[in-house]
C-alpha cells in the first residue's frame, strides 16, 4: 500500500500486479524499447538470438517500461557480433530494439550488495587501465552518487571519466539490479550501427 504522498511513477510497467522480482542470474542481456513496444522488441530479439544459433533464447518485459530482460545461452562476443551485423545489414529484424546491454551480474537493489557484486569483477579492469562507474536508475529511490562511491571504493584503478578504457554499469531496474564491466563500444545501439560511424 502506497504511503501517504508517496510519489507514484506514471510510467511504472504492470506494478500493480505485484509480480515476484526476477530471481538472480535469470537474465544475461538487457535490452531497451521504445515503451509499450516490448512485446514486440521481445519477439524481434528472441528471433534474432535463435537466427544467431541460440535454440531457446527466453525474452520478457521487466516491471519498467521500454525495459526487457533476455537470457541467452550465446557468448558475449557471438551476441554482440552477431546483432551488430544484424543491425548494419537487416536493420528491419531489430525495428523495435533500441540498445542491447551486456550483463555479468544481477543482484537485489541495495547499495551494499551491488557495491559488493561488482568488487567480484575488479579484475576484468587490467592494471593501467582506467574506468568509469555509470549508473542508469528507473524506479528507485537510491542516489546515484551513493552507488557511483560505494562501488568505486571496490575498484583501484584510474578513473578516466571522458574516454575509459571500460565501464562499470550498473543497471538499477526496480527491484533488481544488473551490474557489468565493459568496453564502452560493448553496448550496441541498433540505431547507431544502422547509421553507421560517425552518424
Amino acid at each position: 500500500m502506497r504511503g501517504r504522498g508517496a510519489p507514484r511513477h506514471p510510467d511504472l510497467f504492470l506494478s500493480d500486479l505485484r509480480l515476484p522480482p526476477v530471481p538472480s542470474g535469470d537474465f544475461n542481456l538487457i535490452v531497451t524499447s521504445p515503451r509499450n513496444m516490448e512485446f514486440a522488441a521481445k519477439s524481434e530479439i528472441e528471433a534474432a538470438l535463435r537466427e544467431l544459433g541460440d535454440p531457446e533464447p527466453k525474452a520478457w518485459p521487466s516491471t519498467v517500461r521500454g525495459v526487457i530482460f533476455v537470457r541467452t545461452s550465446l557468448t558475449r562476443e557471438e551476441v554482440l557480433s552477431g546483432l551488430r551485423e544484424m543491425a548494419r545489414e537487416r536493420p528491419f529484424n531489430l525495428v523495435n530494439v533500441k540498445r542491447v546491454i551486456p550483463v555479468d551480474l544481477v543482484v537485489e537493489t541495495d547499495v551494499e550488495r551491488i557495491a559488493e557484486a561488482a568488487g567480484t569483477l575488479a579484475d576484468r579492469i587490467a592494471e593501467g587501465e582506467t574506468y568509469r562507474v555509470t549508473v542508469e536508475k528507473r524506479h528507485t529511490r537510491l542516489h546515484s552518487m551513493d552507488v557511483i562511491r560505494a562501488v568505486a571504493a571496490r575498484f583501484d584503478r584510474e578513473v578516466d571519466l571522458e574516454r575509459p578504457d571500460k565501464v562499470v554499469l550498473v543497471e538499477i531496474v526496480g527491484p533488481v539490479t544488473a551490474i557489468s564491466v565493459i568496453r564502452p563500444d560493448e553496448i550496441i545501439s541498433v540505431e547507431k550501427e544502422w547509421r553507421g560511424p560517425g552518424e
